[in-house]
């Protein structure tokens, strides 16, 4: 059975006193989630946005579940690895809220205004950043945990941490040297855009879907405010609104940043010119 190597990985680190965390991408399960916040006393799991400064998007956030091997739920994830749900970890009984705060610290990765989210919950970038990792590398990465076990894309993988504690973040971590961190900045700045969007422009974004992939033409935008530095909320907000409002239509050349301007001043002036603007054709 392909699920027998990590349902063998969860009884033996249950015997041998360890706490069993579930680190769920609870944002594609969010009916596990509830089934498993029903069913768990307030010690038993933590959102991992909570009490950071990404609270707001909890909802959507990753949870930690202290998990029985036993459990209908876990047998029911084990069943159906491709759907990518996340992953487990072994900690020290009663360490769970240390192995949270330890991702809580590394979440917001980045400086502004290039600043995302670390999709750590995600099998995915947990298994590409321990393929590529030196064996020294992964305290720092895992933290508390004493073992990893997860979904590679084809088989089942367990990964043992050879010093689990509580360790700083690196200056430069490694694991931010991947590709893949990149290509998850692009795709968290995709999906706070179309939230945005939706939130405050519906009837003008539903139109945009109409006439082209939104998807499309939100990341070539995305791209344009990356040229730009332009990543940081109000400038981004800003760039997003005013592409909405001719979504086809090339920029005004004054829209183009000038040598020796920096990004704030190039959104400044930009951003008075529109003000001019307000009122007659979108520039």
């Amino acid at each position: 059975m392909t699920h027998s190597r990590p349902y063998q990985w969860l009884l033996t680190h249950q015997n041998l006193g360890h706490s069993l965390c579930l680190v769920l991408d609870s944002e594609n399960e969010r009916q596990i989630r509830q089934t498993l916040l029903k069913n768990s006393r307030p010690h038993q799991y933590l959102s991992v946005y909570g009490q950071t400064l990404v609270a707001d998007l909890f909802d959507a956030g990753p949870f930690v579940f202290t998990v029985d091997p036993g459990d209908k739920n876990i047998n029911e994830l084990l069943m159906r690895p491709d759907s990518d749900w996340g992953w487990f970890a072994s900690v020290p009984k009663g360490h769970m809220p240390m192995f949270v705060e330890h991702w809580r610290k590394r979440l917001i990765i980045g400086d502004r205004p290039h600043q995302a989210l670390y999709r750590f919950q995600d099998n995915r970038v947990l298994a590409k950043a321990l393929r590529h990792l030196p064996v020294e590398a992964y305290p720092g990465y895992l933290g508390p945990a004493i073992s990893v076990c997860y979904w590679q894309g084809a088989s089942w993988e367990c990964t043992d941490n050879p010093a689990p504690g509580t360790t700083a973040v690196p200056d430069f971590p490694l694991w931010l040297q991947l590709p893949l961190a990149q290509q998850q900045a692009m795709k968290t700045r995709l999906i706070n855009a179309h939230r945005f969007l939706l939130a405050e422009h519906l009837q003008a974004y539903a139109q945009l879907a109409e006439q082209q992939d939104p998807q499309t033409w939100l990341r070539a935008t995305l791209e344009q405010a990356e040229e730009w530095n332009w990543l940081a909320p109000d400038p981004l907000a800003f760039l997003l609104t005013h592409r909405l409002q001719a979504p086809t239509q090339e920029l005004a050349p004054h829209w183009q940043a000038r040598p020796g301007e920096n990004p704030d001043e190039h959104f400044e002036r930009v951003r008075l010119a529109a003000q001019v603007w307000q009122g007659g054709a979108p520039q």
